[in-house]
């Protein structure tokens, strides 16, 4: 009669990192993630409700679409919308908003295009590594028609980009990181960092299996432009960083980093753990 197995042995990757998928608003373009923002701003005011920025911000990250839903359901917005309609907000509101915010976005993301300071020369390092480069939005294929020529003109362009409307859901589902894997033949899920700067971005890598890393200064977290960061003190700076940190790493982030142009490191303790036979 044969011994009972006393040890068990699990598969475990341990080669080299092949591919980064980046977000795009406020992680390589878009320095604070405005532009979206404005655009939320301008249509819930066109229905005559006033909506703050903080709340344009909240659920920033999702698609589009379902970005206005979360937005119309905060307890505070859906009171003024009751208030001033006579009525609670309904689904078809929402189609009716959102049909007024794609053309509007559209119109102002050639405004937003300008690569965030680091990016190109980060991803032109991960290229001479052999990495490959994908993306994920919350932006439609309507929007992203804008934005890719634009910013490539400036400087950034993915291998791959893939955006909400290409996939059954947006954030925080995996399909987009799936499906830049597959365009980019890039696999297993360990190979792979998402990197975002927001918590959707961060559940959508880590529902996809793969590393993620949150970007907080430069991003929707902070929520200020490259001038304004600039002008801060050291302790306001401070004051900005630590929350949005704690945020990133709330969501389920193995790292944050300030800003792209601070992810090689990042990526070589990551490159590390792989290469240990670690998993996300």
């Amino acid at each position: 009669m044969s011994a009972p197995v006393e040890f068990f042995f699990r598969r475990a990757y341990r080669g080299p990192l092949k591919a980064v998928l980046f977000d795009w608003a406020g992680t390589t373009v878009d320095y604070g993630c405005f532009s979206p923002a404005a655009v939320f701003i301008h249509v819930f005011k066109n229905r005559g409700v006033d909506i703050t920025l903080e709340q344009a911000r909240g659920p920033m990250g999702l698609m589009k679409r379902d970005h206005i839903r979360a937005i119309a359901q905060m307890p505070a917005v859906a009171a003024q919308w009751q208030a001033v309609h006579g009525r609670p907000w309904t689904e078809a509101d929402g189609d009716a908003l959102f049909a007024e915010f794609v053309p509007l976005q559209v119109a102002c993301l050639a405004e937003f295009a300008d690569p965030i300071p680091g990016v190109a020369e980060t991803v032109a390092e991960l290229r001479r590594r052999g990495l490959k480069i994908g993306s994920t939005t919350g932006y439609t294929r309507e929007m992203m028609a804008a934005l890719v020529p634009e910013a490539a003109r400036r400087g950034y362009a993915p291998d791959e980009w893939v955006c909400s409307t290409d996939v059954p859901a947006g954030r925080p589902a995996p399909w987009m990181c799936f499906q830049n894997a597959q365009r980019l033949g890039a696999y297993p899920a360990e190979a792979l960092v998402k990197i975002g700067d927001t918590a959707p971005d961060i559940e959508e890598g880590l529902n996809a299996g793969m590393w993620a890393v949150g970007v907080a200064l430069t991003g929707n977290e902070v929520g200020l432009t490259e001038s304004e960061v600039a002008a801060l003190t050291p302790e306001a700076r401070q004051a900005r960083l630590k929350p949005a940190y704690e945020r990133l790493y709330r969501a389920g982030a193995h790292f944050v980093v300030d800003s792209v142009a601070d992810c090689l490191p990042v990526l070589d303790e990551i490159q590390a753990r792989v290469a240990r036979g670690e998993k996300p």
